[in-house]
């Protein structure tokens, strides 16, 4: 089976890492994360390098997994709102494709920094805004910016599991929702197969899976029955656009 792997981490030795709440994870170099996945008879076509609390605002280990990963990966990265022009043009010639903010970590920074920041990128770069939040304590407030964002995602369905109107607004609005972290995630796996038709039904373009590895802090790991749950619920067809084609056609393209 083939896969677009829309959101992943990577922590490879020798480059600086931030305990989090005192938490630190574990190391998962490239080799890790393509043996795993070899392993488990997964083909992976492309994906996104996805960073972490723990890794703060480096970019070091980014620009190293990107060089052993290839052409066909990309990044997403954490960014102070100092960053100059000339970086963010640096990191776009390495395959940086989009900044995230993480609210489960901690946000230092205000909505409106936020919509500022996320324009001047996507302007200069065409840069995508993913978010990590709980979609059960979206404010209208935040909801309206990121429906306004030119090209925004959510993290992991949303995480909670009360927000099924609001997955499908996102949705309606041209906003990509990550199928990623079953394992973190408040839905059961019965509740996915009746939601994930419904949020497909809404956007067929703006479901994009993910394996979320090395599946930092969740209950549950990834395993390959995470991708047969898809292929359970839907046609191959529609399988394959939300294993990989609609996340080559968010990430690999501007």
């Amino acid at each position: 089976m083939k896969i677009f792997d829309s959101h992943f981490h990577i922590v490879e030795p020798d480059f600086p890492i931030i305990p989090n709440t005192g938490f630190t994870p574990d190391l998962y170099t490239v080799e890790d994360y393509q043996s795993e996945l070899e392993a488990q008879e997964i083909e992976v076509a492309g994906g996104t390098v996805v960073s972490g609390s723990f890794q703060g605002f480096d970019q070091t280990y980014l620009e190293h997994a990107l060089g052993k990963l290839g052409p066909n990966f990309v990044g997403i990265t954490q960014l102070p709102l100092n960053t100059t022009d000339k970086e963010i043009e640096r990191l776009d010639k390495l395959g940086v494709r989009g900044i995230r903010f993480n609210f489960y970590r901690g946000l230092p920074e205000s909505i409106e920094n936020i919509e500022a920041f996320s324009k001047r990128v996507y302007d200069l770069a065409k840069w995508k805004t993913e978010f990590y939040l709980n979609l059960d304590n979206l404010s209208e407030e935040l909801e309206k910016v990121i429906l306004q964002l030119p090209k925004a995602s959510v993290d992991h369905l949303g995480m909670g599991s009360a927000s099924r109107e609001k997955l499908t607004r996102l949705l309606a609005g041209g906003v990509t929702i990550k199928v990623t972290g079953f394992g973190r995630i408040e839905y059961t796996r019965d509740q996915l197969e009746t939601l994930l038709p419904e949020l497909f039904a809404e956007n067929p373009d703006g479901l994009i899976f993910g394996s979320d590895l090395p599946s930092t802090r969740a209950r549950e790991r990834f395993s390959v029955k995470d991708i047969e749950l898809i292929q359970k619920i839907f046609s191959q067809e529609q399988a394959e656009k939300i294993l990989l084609k609609n996340a080559q056609n968010w990430y690999m393209t501007k």
